[in-house]
């Protein structure tokens, strides 16, 4: 059972028992807001008000880290007896004629995230851009992804709502449209 992926009904409820201990117990998810407690920690508060936060209200979500750093090794190490991913043969060969020849083998496209890669100008322009806006994003839309859809949406907060669609559009329109222009072999 471990080694495949959970069905809804077996990782849906557990979401929806975590997000109610969280909410019965005045706590928040997300991951976001744990950059923000690392930027407090290393000094920003010296630079900027918005980092002068109490950190240790927030110790707890820093567990949710280093919980995630450890289940997420754990399961790369000894519970993923295959490496390859589980996408569709048309998607696998729609990435590889964008020149990634390693879709459907690796977790990462090992053309922009192996050690190969950082020798490219280009894959640095790419990361640099796309870190700035998913940064600039989540602090605009007051969240990431798992913040507003996880526990914006179990909070019934219009604003995750918003937020979501936004995300998966702004998804769509990346995949769909900028994806091809930027990645054309």
């Amino acid at each position: 059972m471990l080694y495949q992926p959970w069905p809804w009904y077996m990782s849906g409820p557990l979401i929806a028992l975590i997000m109610a201990l969280l909410i019965l117990m005045g706590k928040k998810f997300g991951m976001s807001s744990n950059l923000e407690t690392f930027c407090s920690i290393g000094g920003a508060g010296k630079f900027s008000d918005y980092f002068k936060i109490d950190v240790k209200s927030k110790r707890w979500n820093l567990l949710v880290v280093l919980g995630s750093v450890i289940g997420g090794f754990l399961g790369a190490q000894w519970l993923s007896p295959n490496p390859a991913v589980d996408i569709s043969e048309q998607t696998v060969t729609k990435l590889q004629d964008l020149g990634f020849e390693s879709a459907g083998a690796a977790y990462l496209p090992t053309e922009l995230f192996g050690m190969k890669s950082l020798t490219d100008p280009k894959v640095w322009v790419i990361l640099l851009v796309a870190g700035f806006l998913v940064g600039f994003g989540t602090r605009y839309a007051g969240g990431c992804t798992s913040g507003h859809a996880i526990s914006g949406l179990s909070n019934l907060q219009r604003p995750s709502l918003i937020a979501v669609i936004g995300f998966f559009i702004g998804g769509l329109i990346m995949v769909h449209l900028l994806f091809p222009l930027i990645f054309v072999v």
